[in-house]
Parts: C-alpha cells; structure tokens; sequence
C-alpha cells in the first residue's frame, strides 16, 4: 500500500511516545485509565528529558524520503519538532509545550523548555519577530490547548487539506476519540482513501480500517 500511494499522511497519538516515558490517556496505565481506578501515575519523566522514540526519527526518515507527505499530530510533548521534524511537514492540532505564539504577528518561537503556562494563556514573553519598524513586540502565549479551546486554524486546515487528498492514512498510538482530530482520517475513507491503524486499544472505526494492529508502539511503526 506505502509503494502504491501518492500522498500519505500519517495521525500520531499518545501511544507513539509511551515508550518515551510520556504516559498515554486510555492504556492499562494511562493518565484516564489510572484516575477511574482512584490512582495516580508513578512516571518521573519530564517533557525536557523526554527524547523522540524509534518511531518518531523512522517517521521523519520518511518525509524526509518523501514517502510521507504530513503528520498530524494530536501530542502536545514536542517530540515530532525535536526529533528534526519540520514545522512544515507538521501539523500539531493541541499545540506544544515548548511552543510560545504572538498573538500579534503569529510567529512562533520554540523553547528549549516546558512554557509554563497552558490554555493559550500570555506567557509574559515578548515577540522578538524583526521587521521594517523594528521588533513586533507583540505578547506571546502557550500553544497547548484547554478544553473550551479552538483548534489553531493554520494547523487545523493543514490537517484538512492533506487528509482529503490523502490516499492512504496511517494512524499511529491513537483511538481517535477527541473530536474533531480523531475524526480526520474519515476524510481520506470519504475520498477513496485507505486506512491503516496501530494502536493497543481498537476504536469505534474499526470497520473502516483496510489493516489493524494492536499492539503498543515500543520498537518502531510496524512488527
């Protein structure tokens, strides 16, 4: 299917970087899963130690390699930036963490830590963005959507737009649940498009899925 599609997208989740040490949502131990059962999770890991798993450096080998034309992501850990993927080829549709945006001139600066703030809330940071009159100045906030929060536009149009075209759809570490994210690769079906997904937990679209693999994502994208 991969040697056969023209353009591919591919829709990542929390499940790609568990192996990271980033919990998940919906797994045996996930965040959600963890708090119905009265507990907490253990993990010490931060988002600045934190660092891209086999699958993320084989997806960017990918685009790199034009094989793969977008990834959305629904992750807010920075790890598809950081393992040199470009902002081009990305759209992250609940922001990310070490991502600040002016709200002036909407350029984005990318941290080398965690903002502190989320909920696209004013960092207290300035735009340091040049132009013909100097600085922008403009006031920064966090990219990492609340609830009540609308997807970013640019991202969410990126999203569309690839999904749509897309003729083959590959969904990594995701049950694709939140709406509107999860309801994307339904786009690439309504096309003519194939789906593909790996995830540990199936989905409510499972019928739709030409291949389906659960299995958690530890070692790579395929076994």
């Amino acid at each position: 299917m991969i040697r056969e599609a023209k353009c591919i997208v591919v829709h990542t989740g929390a499940g790609i970087s568990t192996s990271a040490g980033i919990p998940d949502f919906r797994g045996p131990n996930g965040v959600w899963t963890l708090e119905k059962q009265g507990k907490k999770s253990d993990t010490t890991m931060t988002f600045e130690s934190a660092q891209p798993t086999i699958t993320h450096m084989a997806l960017v080998a990918m685009v790199e390699a034009r094989i793969i034309q977008m990834i959305i992501s629904q992750n807010v850990d920075g790890l598809h930036l950081r393992s040199g993927l470009l902002r081009e080829n990305l759209a992250e549709l609940h922001g990310n963490v070490f991502m600040e945006r002016c709200e002036k001139c909407g350029k984005e600066f990318l941290r080398d830590s965690a903002v502190a703030t989320v909920g696209l809330k004013r960092t207290g940071n300035r735009c340091s963005n040049g132009g013909a009159r100097g600085n922008c100045r403009g006031k920064l906030r966090d990219t990492v959507l609340d609830w009540k929060d609308c997807l970013p536009k640019e991202d969410l149009e990126r999203a569309e737009h690839y999904s749509s075209k897309a003729d083959l759809s590959i969904c990594l570490g995701t049950t694709l649940q939140i709406v509107p994210s999860g309801t994307l690769p339904l786009l690439t079906k309504r096309n003519g498009g194939k789906l593909v997904i790996c995830n540990l937990q199936p989905t409510k679209y499972v019928r739709l899925f030409i291949v389906r693999l659960w299995f958690a994502m530890q070692a790579g994208i395929f076994p």
